[in-house]
C-alpha cells in the first residue's frame, strides 16, 4: 500500500503547491483505515500534523479559497509582531536626533547591525544581527557612505567669476595663448608603503608592505606641483622633496615653460594661469604674486592669473583631467624610490590621449619668506576692476633684449 501511495506522490507532487500536496496526502487518508496517516506520512514524507490539517481543511466550511495556500495569518510570525515596541527602539537608536535627543551618546557608536542588536539586547529584546539588517531594510534603511559634494559658504561673486574664467580661457585659446590649470598634488611617502587601491596579481602572490607610516628619513616625501595645459591635454608635474611653498608653485611653472610651454608657444607674450584660491598658489600669497612677477620678467610673458573662489577648487581643470589619471596608475602601488613615482606618473594617459611629462626637482625652499610693502610695491601688477581679489595681470618690469 505504501509503495503505491508513494509512486502516485513522485509522479503529482512536482505539480502540486504547498496547498495542494496537502489535501491530496488527507483524501487519500481518508480512503484507508486504521493506521491511515501514519501510512500516507511515512509514503509521502509529509508530516502527521500536516495530513491531519488538510483532513480538517476538506471537512472544514467554508473552503479556504483556491488562490490562497494557508489560512490568512498562517505561518511563522513576524518578530516586529512578537516583539511590538522592538521596531520604535531600533528606530530611536539609530536616528536620535530624529527622536527630539541630537545630543545622545548613541550618535557617537558605530552603528553596525552587531552593535544594534546588542543594545536592542541589553533593553530586553531578542534579536539577531541578520535580523536587524532584515528590519532596517524594511524600514527603509540603507547602507551608506559620506559623501563630498558640500562646499564652503557661498560667496555671491562665485557665478561670475566662473563666467570670468571662462571666457578669459576662450579668448586666450582664440588667439593661440597657453592656457594652464594649477595644483599641489598630496605629499606622498616614499618608500614600502601602501597605497589605496588593489591591481592584478598571481593568485597568492600578495606584495607585503610596512605596517605603519613613518616617514623614511632617508627617502622623505615627495611633493607633486602639476601644471596642466588645457588646449593641448598634456600635463608636467614637478615632483619636490621639499616644502610646497609659493617659490616651488612658480618654479614648477618655470620649469614647464622651459621644457614645454615655449616650444609649444613660440609666438605667445601672453600665459593666462588658473588656480585654487588658497595654498602655496592662493590669492592672498603675496610670495607667490612676487615669484610670477620674477617670472615674467625672465620671460617678457604677460601672466594674467584667475583663482577659483574658495572651496571650489574641484572644479580646477587639473583635479580631473590630470590629478585623478595619475593616483589611478598608481593605484595599489607601493611608491618605493623618487625614480619610481617619476615613472608613474610619466606614463600615465587616459582616453581623451593625455600624455604626461615629469620631472624631479632637487632644490629646497625657505618656508615663512616675507615679502613687504616695498617689494609688492615695486611690482608691474594690476588688478581687475570688478573681481579684483581673484583676478590680476602681471607684465614684464623690463623689456627682454634679444
Amino acid at each position: 500500500m505504501e509503495e503505491i501511495i508513494a509512486e502516485k506522490f513522485n509522479v503529482l507532487s512536482s505539480s502540486l503547491n504547498e496547498r495542494q500536496r496537502r489535501l491530496w496526502a488527507a483524501a487519500e487518508t481518508l480512503n484507508l483505515g486504521y493506521g491511515a496517516v501514519s501510512i500516507v506520512s511515512r509514503a509521502t514524507g509529509i508530516s502527521r500534523v500536516t495530513i491531519t490539517r488538510g483532513i480538517k481543511e476538506l471537512n472544514k466550511e467554508p473552503k479556504l479559497p483556491p488562490e490562497r495556500s494557508r489560512c490568512k495569518g498562517g505561518g511563522r510570525k513576524k518578530i516586529s509582531e512578537l516583539q511590538p515596541n522592538l521596531i520604535p527602539s531600533l528606530d530611536a537608536i539609530v536616528e536620535p536626533g530624529a527622536k527630539g535627543n541630537p545630543m545622545s551618546p548613541l550618535r557617537w557608536t558605530t552603528h553596525s547591525s552587531r552593535r544594534l542588536a546588542e543594545l536592542l539586547q541589553q533593553q530586553g529584546f531578542s534579536i539577531s544581527k541578520s535580523q536587524v539588517c532584515s528590519l532596517l531594510h524594511e524600514m527603509e534603511y540603507r547602507l551608506s557612505a559620506n559623501r563630498k559634494t558640500i562646499e564652503g559658504g557661498t560667496n555671491p561673486d562665485r557665478n561670475a567669476q566662473f563666467e570670468f574664467i571662462n571666457e578669459q580661457s576662450k579668448r586666450f585659446l582664440r588667439n593661440g595663448c597657453p592656457v594652464i590649470s594649477v595644483d599641489a598634488k598630496k605629499k606622498e611617502l616614499i618608500g614600502n608603503f601602501k597605497q589605496n587601491g588593489s591591481v592584478w596579481r598571481p593568485k597568492g602572490d600578495i606584495e607585503l608592505v610596512k605596517a605603519y607610516d613613518f616617514i623614511d628619513k632617508k627617502l622623505g616625501k615627495a611633493t607633486p606641483y602639476g601644471v596642466y595645459d588645457l588646449d593641448k591635454n598634456v600635463g608636467w608635474v614637478n615632483v619636490g622633496i621639499d616644502h610646497d611653498t609659493a617659490e616651488f608653485a612658480v618654479e614648477s611653472v618655470r620649469r614647464w615653460w622651459k621644457h614645454l610651454g615655449q616650444e609649444m608657444y613660440k609666438k605667445a607674450k601672453h600665459l593666462f594661469i588658473t588656480a585654487d584660491g588658497g595654498g602655496s598658489n592662493g590669492s592672498r600669497n603675496r610670495l607667490w604674486k612676487y615669484c610670477l612677477q620674477e617670472l615674467s620678467d625672465e620671460n617678457g610673458l604677460t601672466i594674467h592669473v584667475s583663482h577659483f573662489p574658495p572651496g571650489t577648487s574641484k572644479w580646477n581643470k587639473i583635479e580631473h583631467r590630470l590629478f585623478n589619471h595619475i593616483s589611478m596608475n598608481w593605484k595599489g602601488q607601493p611608491l618605493l624610490s623618487m625614480e619610481a613615482i617619476i615613472n608613474l606618473i610619466g606614463n600615465t594617459t587616459s582616453k581623451t590621449g593625455l600624455k604626461v611629462y615629469a620631472m624631479e626637482d632637487p632644490n629646497t625652499y625657505e618656508t615663512k619668506r616675507k615679502i613687504t610693502n616695498e617689494d609688492m610695491g615695486g611690482m608691474n601688477i594690476s588688478y581687475n576692476e570688478v573681481l579684483g581679489k581673484w583676478n590680476y595681470k602681471i607684465t614684464p618690469r623690463k623689456v627682454l633684449k634679444l
